[in-house]
């Protein structure tokens, strides 16, 4: 295959274990289906290994329920005259890997040397299919480069997999090296093997393993395909584990070559009949004539498709262009338009860090990126919500209200997940219990969808009932206060430094939004769907008096402070918070705790840990006057220490809309390199998949000045001196529409059938586009 464009390359030159984790990381594969860290096919000491399948969740033996360390479809095993060629077992003379962003493909190239310098070759491309999402494919190929050698190559199935636990306590000051850094954890077991083995033709090896606690069964399905016939070859079938055996004697400079089809299947999948190992057997059998080159092509063209359709583009800044584009290669292996009962975790599928939990970051930062390019994505994510309804409506009822109450931490059922504890024991997290803000998210993300798309079918599918049934939670959560307001106590706003609050302006404002929306779509149903809203209110018991009492209610919500009054109390007794002043900045500029503060001891001060208030002016820009948005962030930037991967981004829209863009560059790198320059130290983890979704919407929204206003969108570019231009497509209402943003001038293009229009604004002034026909307007930005 041909070198990858550098410009669509992300590449590790040299095996350096202290950073292995981090590639590992970086250099996942995935298809939303499932994603594959890029861990070495053979492994080695200090290898964090892993792959994902979206929805397998279990909880046997570990305190809240995981994202499952599934069976490795990777293993192999190559030895060379009896060596082993890992890099703990032989000299790595020269290593290089190269993940192909524009198709998925992940390269890799390196030579071993043995003990007498004799050298090796070992090369392989992996890949999981955007074509079929049942499918993953390995090539490995081998060259003795100094004389004639005995290859063996092991490849197969190995379920013998294990989930990190709890973390390992070392001595203060003593940092375990590299190849020990995941040794001490606790590990728990998820897997159960069923059933190994081969077919009856001898062709395909199988493994099939159960999960536990959830009782989901997984098949994998293997096809191992030597391009030239072995010289000796089998199945090993051991416990959990099934691979073929191949040997090869193989000339100085000759290149022995075997590729591996891989089927997948599970009991969960939806839309499927069948047992999985048919499925997954039956999903090898398709693809085996075309083997691993066919695959690869019908992935490469389907990956064609998603880039047409999400490719960012900056012109003029290599690095920044770069890191945009690698951030939405990870949005788009992490989510299945397929399956709408699953969401993304907050490292997507690329680690285990918060045990593969979904959050309000998928609605608030994912979802955006996913309704402007990819709306069926962003349709099954919703979709998600709606299957966790269930759970929603259980866990409201676990306290003592109605309806419907989205957990902080989800997984496969809507139940809440959340910790109660740390992983040292040590703090007690008050999110589970307090951070119910993420109801009013998931609605509002469900508005932002119908509005962008135009897919009001959503509403009556799934949306309308969630709008409904979190409404009736929110009526029933709320409190009498004695001026005849209604409040909430024992909150959490999205700054988690400060609990047990009342009157969160956030929570409070959002709630109001929510119960205003519901009411509105239960009238807009009433004229334009009639029978389904009838059909709604039966299955959930809703009368027209509840609903006008949701309007009632909403009038009634307290507001900490009036908007247009200037700074807004971000909850009742904020402004009596001890100040504490930010007196260090980190490497990237960033704000360090003060000396002798951490997460969980900042509850007198003033302090934030991420956006809150000024949340607000992001989500709800148009309830907000200019003066008012602009009084809220200049007071909370100073005090806000961005300890989250989210928090940049949120600032750098929100100062770009105000007018501040002093430090909108330096929050975008922040939240652009987060990962590829590891610079919160943990990217070795998972990756921080909302940061690459805020990076996204900084470039988008934030310097294309791109927002939903008025039912139009509207355009106000204020692009970094150091970018010549910012291109990028959106999807508005079914149509395409092209963007081209520069510093003095701006071009757009509406691609939809001849004769439609579509009125757009830009810089302040209506642009009225005809599907085709290019249209350029000065754009200069304002002083």
């Amino acid at each position: 295959m041909s070198r990858p464009d550098p410009a669509w390359s992300m590449t590790e030159c040299g095996f350096d274990r202290d950073r292995a984790s981090y590639h590992e990381t970086v250099l996942t594969v995935g298809n939303g289906r499932l994603g594959t860290r890029g861990s070495l096919e053979e492994g080695h000491r200090g290898a964090l290994s892993g792959t994902y399948l979206a929805g397998v969740y279990d909880a046997h033996d570990a305190p809240v329920i995981d994202l499952v360390n599934a069976p490795d479809w990777l293993d192999t095993r190559v030895e060379v005259d009896g060596l082993a060629l890992d890099v703990d077992s032989a000299e790595v003379v020269d290593h290089e890997r190269t993940l192909d962003l524009r198709t998925g493909l992940l390269h890799r190239s390196t030579v071993f040397a043995g003990p007498d310098g004799s050298r090796t070759r070992l090369t392989t491309t992996r890949l999981a299919s955007m074509a079929d999402r049942d499918l993953c494919a390995l090539r490995v190929a081998v060259t003795p480069l100094d004389r004639a050698a005995t290859v063996v190559i092991v490849t197969g199935i190995d379920g013998r997999r294990h989930n990190l636990d709890r973390l390992p306590h070392y001595p203060s000051g003593l940092a375990p090296p590299p190849e020990r850094r995941w040794d001490k954890w606790a590990r728990s077991t998820h897997l159960a093997t069923a059933a190994r083995g081969v077919t009856g033709d001898g062709e395909t090896g199988f493994l099939v393993a159960d999960t536990i606690d959830s009782g989901i069964r997984i098949a994998y399905a293997c096809a191992v395909q030597p391009v030239v016939a072995p010289d000796r070859h089998g199945w090993l079938s051991e416990h959990g584990r099934v691979a073929r055996r191949l040997e090869f004697a193989v000339a100085a400079g000759a290149t022995v070559v075997v590729d591996k089809l891989v089927g997948v299947a599970t009991s969960r999948d939806p839309g499927t009949t069948g047992e999985p190992l048919g499925r997954a057997t039956a999903t090898v059998a398709a693809h085996r004539a075309g083997g691993f080159d066919g695959a690869a092509r019908d992935s490469a063209a389907a990956w064609d498709l998603l880039w047409r359709d999400s490719e960012p583009r900056i012109v003029g800044h290599d690095k920044d262009a770069f890191a945009l584009r690698f951030g939405v290669y990870h949005l788009l292996i992490a989510a299945n338009p397929d399956d709408p009962t699953v969401s993304i975790g907050a490292k997507s599928m690329s680690g285990e860090g918060y045990r593969g939990h979904v959050f309000w970051d998928s609605e608030i930062l994912l979802l955006p990126f996913y309704v402007y390019t990819q709306p069926r994505t962003a349709r099954a994510l919703l979709g998600y919500r709606y299957h966790t309804l269930p759970g929603a409506r259980e866990l409201s009822a676990e306290h003592g209200t109605r309806g419907a109450r989205y957990a902080w931490e989800s997984a496969d059922t809507g139940r809440e997940e959340c910790p109660l504890w740390t992983p040292d024991g040590t703090d007690r997290f008050w999110t589970r219990d307090e951070e119910i803000h993420v109801s009013a998210d998931v609605a509002y993300a469900i508005a932002e969808y119908v509005a962008v798309t135009g897919d009001e079918r959503l509403l009556l599918d799934a949306g309308a009932e969630i709008l409904f049934e979190t409404s009736r939670f929110w009526v029933s959560r709320l409190e009498e206060r004695d001026d005849g307001t209604l409040g909430l106590s024992d909150v959490m706003g999205p700054d988690e430094f400060h609990s047990h609050v009342a009157e969160n302006a956030f929570t409070n404002r959002m709630v109001r939004w929510h119960l205003t929306e519901a009411v509105a779509v239960h009238r807009r149903l009433a004229e334009t769907a009639p029978d389904r809203l009838a059909e709604i209110a039966a299955t959930i018991g809703l009368t027209a008096g509840e609903v006008a009492g949701w309007e009632r209610a909403a009038a009634r919500v307290r507001a900490v402070a009036d908007p247009d009054a200037g700074v807004i109390e971000q909850f009742e007794g904020y402004f009596t918070r001890r100040e504490l002043p930010i007196e260090s900045w980190d490497d990237n500029d960033m704000p360090r705790y003060p000396r002798g503060y951490h997460h969980f001891n900042l509850e007198d001060t003033t302090l934030l840990k991420q956006p809150d208030a000024v949340m607000l002016m992001y989500l709800l820009p148009d309830e907000y006057s200019p003066a008012t948005q602009l009084a809220n962030f200049e007071y909370y930037e100073a005090r806000t220490l961005h300890k989250s991967s989210l928090s940049p981004s949120i600032h750098a829209i929100v100062g770009l809309q105000v007018g501040d863009a002093t430090r909108a560059v330096q929050y975008f790198e922040r939240s652009a390199y987060v990962d590829l320059d590891d610079n919160q130290g943990n990217t070795a983890e998972g990756m921080h998949i909302a940061a690459a979704a805020g990076t996204w919407q900084v470039a988008v929204h934030g310097f294309g000045g791109m927002r939903r206003r008025g039912g139009r969108l509207t355009f106000g570019p204020r692009l970094p001196q150091r970018w010549e231009r910012l291109q990028f497509t959106v999807r508005w209402r079914g149509h395409a529409l092209e963007v081209d943003l520069g510093h003095t001038e701006s071009t757009f293009i509406l691609r939809a059938p001849d004769g439609v229009r579509e009125e757009i604004v830009v810089a302040g002034e209506p642009l009225e586009l005809l599907a085709g026909h290019p249209a350029t307007v000065k754009t200069a930005p304002p002083a």
